[in-house]
């Protein structure tokens, strides 16, 4: 299957290779042979990412902003400053936003957002912009109107004829529910109610059985970063496959990969920044289970050497780094919106290139980590563990 990647032509060399002490081998993905900095149009072009199945295709930013974070636990939002932040975003050319159905009022504040987008914008401007949103179904029976019911509800409150892509998730694999719930939305895109299918936190074997079934899927969403590398397992290579591409959330994890954690002792009380976000908690156990707090600060302190080294953050390198990985679309970094923001970090990831010497540092830490995909499972597994 041709590739869909949108890329600007380079010339690339095999990269190094690292064995741990336990015998798992990690390689870095393909390089650009030279680190130099990339000319306005190779920055513009590494933008955006084409997902494609047959004739269905959706072109988003490959940095994406990620609404977990209206559903409640990282502060209150305020609906007119949090749509201005959308906005804000949206000028600064970052201009895809995910969501679900049930993060709090994400689908309504896009509905608004793109109101003011289409009011205040030029068309140029609103035909950059992506909403891709979640469904996240209970486990009742699949039919034909209860999915048309449950699409039109996000198609209402986002104020769109058209959901550009639904992602769909489904908590327990032994009720095969979920190719019924697929096979609908497939229907549904066919009259025109979704522009693109996709999956959430699906493992490699459903993937595959999915696939098989006959259903579009342009992207799967599942957690990536440099401390959790499962994607690249087994997932990868089916995506590579198929032209499936990743979409990855948890790739800064929850602020976890900054400076703010840097040089920080989690085990003294109060000593260090609180993990006071239901985001910061989640990937502290990640931390935990991969190598613990002393080898993510080792973790912490390569990243910022490169980081210094190129004139950028932390969070820079590390969604740079998962961008660079086979069959990754796309990365999300949260946004707390009307409370913080960080759009000059995110512009910045799409003109970093991180050389060999980068990777090599990076690498040298990572595989002295624990291997997740032995501990946890395949991707999504987290959320369908007893």
């Amino acid at each position: 299957m041709s590739s869909t990647l949108i890329s600007t032509p380079l010339i690339y060399i095999r990269s190094c290779t690292s064995v741990t002490s336990s015998g798992r081998k990690w390689a870095a993905p393909a390089r650009c042979c030279t680190a130099a900095t990339p000319s306005a149009a190779e920055v513009k072009e590494n933008r955006r990412e084409l997902l494609k199945s047959g004739e269905d295709e959706l072109e988003i930013c490959r940095v994406l902003n990620g609404m977990w974070q209206t559903s409640g636990g990282w502060g209150r939002i305020d609906r007119n400053y949090a749509v201005q932040a959308m906005i804000d975003y949206a000028d600064a050319g970052l201009s895809t936003f995910d969501m679900a159905d049930h993060y709090g009022p994400a689908e309504d504040l896009y509905g608004i957002f793109i109101n003011r987008v289409r009011r205040e914008r030029p068309p140029e401007l609103q035909e950059t912009v992506r909403g891709l949103t979640k469904w996240v179904p209970p486990p009742v029976k699949m039919t034909r109107s209860f999915v048309s019911e449950s699409i039109d509800v996000s198609r209402r409150r986002m104020d769109v004829a058209s959901l550009d892509m639904l992602q769909f998730h489904w908590w327990d694999y032994s009720n095969p529910g979920y190719l019924d719930a697929l096979k609908h939305l497939t229907d549904l895109k066919g009259e025109g109610k979704i522009k693109t299918i996709a999956l959430t936190n699906f493992d490699t074997e459903r993937l595959r059985i999915i696939l098989e079934n006959g259903i579009p899927v342009v992207s799967n969403q599942v957690q990536h970063s440099i401390v959790d590398m499962r994607p690249q397992q087994k997932m990868a290579e089916l995506c590579q496959l198929t032209g499936v591409k990743l979409i990855t959330y948890g790739t800064v994890m929850g602020g976890l990969l900054s400076e703010k954690f840097l040089d920080t002792n989690l085990t003294i009380p109060f000593a260090g920044p609180p993990l006071n976000t239901p985001s910061l908690q989640k990937y502290k156990r990640m931390v935990d289970a991969w190598g613990g707090w002393s080898l993510f600060q080792e973790l912490l302190r390569t990243l910022k050497n490169v980081a210094n080294k190129h004139g950028v953050s932390i969070p820079t390198v590390s969604v740079r780094y998962i961008l660079d990985q086979p069959a990754v679309a796309g990365s999300m970094i949260g946004v707390r919106l009307g409370l913080s923001q960080h759009i000059k970090d995110a512009n910045a990831v799409f003109s970093l290139v991180l050389d060999e010497e980068d990777i090599s540092s990076i690498l040298q830490v990572t595989n002295k980590g624990k291997d997740l995909q032995k501990i946890i499972g395949d991707c999504g597994d987290e959320y369908r563990r007893a």
